[in-house]
């Protein structure tokens, strides 16, 4: 099976375990998509900004002390975006509308970041 496929199949049991995901995203910390099931023009906005938001969120948990950088929470009116470190090559963004049972995917999400880590690491 290809690293395509595997990425796939991760954002298919995302979408199985956690059926009120509405988008998820393989990023490269660089802002490249990897692996989606967004909307192309949709993925490449996200991966940009989710790149840049997590290159933010390193520097001030750096700055801070607080430690390595894990995640990152947007929450908007309507929508919530999850942003995981998947190892120090890749990100995993998970959006969700914000009625959504935030503990199931703060259970599911740091899973599948870290077989996305181990994908990306091979």
């Amino acid at each position: 099976m290809s690293k395509q496929e595997q990425f796939a199949d991760i954002i298919r049991g995302l979408r199985e375990n956690v059926p009120d995901i509405t988008g998820v995203m393989v990023a490269s910390v660089d802002g490249l998509a990897i692996s989606t099931d967004f909307g192309e023009e949709e993925a490449a906005r996200i991966a940009a900004m989710g790149a840049a938001a997590i290159g933010l969120g390193n520097r001030i948990t750096k700055t801070t002390e607080l430690g390595d950088m894990v995640d990152m929470m947007i929450e908007g009116n309507n929508e919530t975006l999850v942003i995981y470190m998947a190892g120090p090559g890749a990100i995993l963004a998970l959006r969700s509308p914000r009625r959504a049972n935030l503990g199931l995917i703060r259970l599911e999400g740091p899973k599948a970041a870290k077989t996305v880590a181990e994908l990306v690491a091979s």
